[in-house]
């Protein structure tokens, strides 16, 4: 949406100290601003037009740092409430999520009609023709993600993880494909976190396709790289944004 097109960005209502005075949840931190901002979104009480605070701004009305404020604007905009124009700040642009995931250059449903006939077959590969240095690798991501308490870390080793399968496949253009998906890749992992608690459900999913892998069984491999994106999409449907 271009703000110049909307009345009320014309003159934007700025939201006021005054929206947000209740105690955060304990929640991560950054699950309980993104559930704060949503709410008062969503609810009308900071209506389309508004202008939100300033990074710095919210940080300290929620007294947390500024890159958990960030990681709580960027779910805001995959759910299409809010987006953010440089040198002008973030903008409400819709009281309501948007049928589809907004992941910069590509969607969810971008995401889900391709991962499949990428990421499935590329594990099946990985599963035949991995080395051992890549199932060492990937062995060390997933236990390094089933500790990792730091959303931000955990989002970057899942992009991570997605690009070493399908390097490990010895296949190029999956490996390209996929390393190109990357930052979306981590935007969807980001939200979902936040909104559907996907984080360990997905710890769960990853060691499984590891487990495939080292055991080289290509169908099993594939079958459960195709159960991880399942529930990744089911996940996406549950935010009230339809996946594919």
């Amino acid at each position: 949406m271009n703000l110049s097109d909307s009345r009320t960005a014309r003159q934007p209502e700025v939201m006021s100290a005054e929206v947000i005075r209740r105690p955060l949840a304990r929640l991560s931190a950054a699950e309980a601003v993104l559930a704060e901002l949503r709410g008062e979104i969503e609810s009308g009480r900071v209506p389309v037009g508004s202008k939100l605070p300033a990074e710095a701004a919210l940080a300290g009305r929620y007294g947390v740092s500024r890159s958990v404020v960030r990681e709580a604007l960027r779910s805001c905009a995959a759910l299409g409430l809010t987006e953010t124009h440089t040198g002008k700040g973030t903008f409400v642009v819709s009281n309501r999520a948007s049928g589809d995931l907004v992941l910069g250059r590509y969607s969810a449903r971008d995401l889900t009609e391709a991962r499949p006939h990428i990421e499935v077959p590329a594990a099946g590969l990985a599963a035949a023709r991995r080395s051992e240095e890549d199932l060492a690798t990937l062995k060390g991501i997933v236990a390094d993600m089933a500790v990792e308490d730091d959303p931000a870390a955990w989002v970057a080793l899942d992009a991570t993880f997605h690009c070493l399968i399908a390097r490990a496949s010895g296949n190029k253009v999956f490996e390209s494909v996929v390393v190109d998906l990357r930052e979306a890749l981590a935007n969807q992992s980001e939200t979902l976190n936040l909104v559907a608690d996907r984080q360990r459900a997905s710890d769960v999913e990853h060691a499984r396709i590891v487990a495939a892998i080292e055991a080289g069984s290509a169908g099993l491999a594939s079958e459960a790289m195709a159960e991880h994106l399942a529930a990744v999409n089911e996940a996406v449907g549950s935010l009230g944004t339809p996946g594919p």
